[in-house]
């Protein structure tokens, strides 16, 4: 299970960063004492337009960033205390995760493998698994530079489950890429959670979230509005579909806000 308790990220902002985002106060509240709880066996979504806290979070969640107030855990693992326990259970996938560009897509898996302490006989059979899966095996000693940008996406997700992690938790793990691309991610999600891996992930796209999410939580400008199943939101904002329930939500949000 993934507990999140009254997490709350203030961020302290330079004079230029003042300026140049039009504030008077050197803190920024980027997510406001939300709470919720993912548990193993379903995938849970994050929900919200960007800016609204979601890769904050998760980048809580694994560990990158400390919160300001509140508590995380992972699996009964202090998110602080027990960083580099959390840290071996978890597979974490962010836009910010940059290849090296003069690798090739094989010595990548490599790297990242040894990262881990893996094994070269587990690092080659893991790789040989998540090329077939991702389709990528034909990429294999092209170098990072050569790839398009959906096979870039792909092997970034490949580099991210290399060490077979029982938690896996993928930041906007569709954006930019195109619809085939994208659907082989969401396909794979739902394989990874048959397998019984613990599977969170943050999207606004809320066709995919009301497609791939078991429950989800949606967050507005840092502040969680409502958690739970899809039916569940749809019912209680009268709506019949997710991306409706969502502009109900964010509608409100802004006329409570004014």
């Amino acid at each position: 299970m993934i507990q999140v308790k009254e997490y709350t990220k203030v961020y302290h902002l330079s004079k230029k960063q003042m300026n140049e985002q039009k504030v008077k106060s050197n803190k920024k509240v980027a997510v406001d004492n939300i709470s919720f709880e993912a548990h193993e066996g379903e995938i849970f979504g994050l929900l919200g337009p960007n800016g609204a806290g979601k890769t904050t979070t998760l980048r809580s969640i694994a560990t990158l960033i400390k919160p300001t107030h509140g508590e995380i855990s992972v699996q009964n693992f202090d998110v602080v205390k027990d960083a580099t326990s959390v840290r071996g259970k978890i597979g974490f996938l962010t836009n910010e995760l940059k290849l090296d560009k003069h690798f090739t897509a094989k010595y990548t898996m490599s790297f990242f493998g040894k990262l881990h302490g893996m094994t070269d006989q587990l690092i080659e059979e893991r790789t040989k698994y998540l090329f077939e899966e991702f389709g990528i095996t034909e990429f294999a000693e092209k170098k990072i530079e050569e790839l398009s940008t959906g096979m870039n996406q792909k092997l970034s997700i490949a580099v991210s489950l290399v060490h077979n992690p029982q938690v896996v938790i993928f930041d906007e793990p569709t954006n930019g890429l195109d619809v085939i691309t994208a659907k082989a991610v969401t396909e794979y999600l739902k394989v990874l959670n048959s397998q019984g891996k613990f599977v969170i992930v943050s999207t606004h796209i809320m066709t995919v979230a009301e497609k791939l999410c078991d429950r989800v939580a949606i967050i507005i400008s840092g502040k969680k509005v409502i958690e739970g199943t899809v039916d569940y939101i749809k019912a209680e904002t009268g709506t019949d579909d997710l991306e409706d329930a969502f502009f109900k939500l964010y509608y409100d949000s802004q006329e409570r806000e004014a």
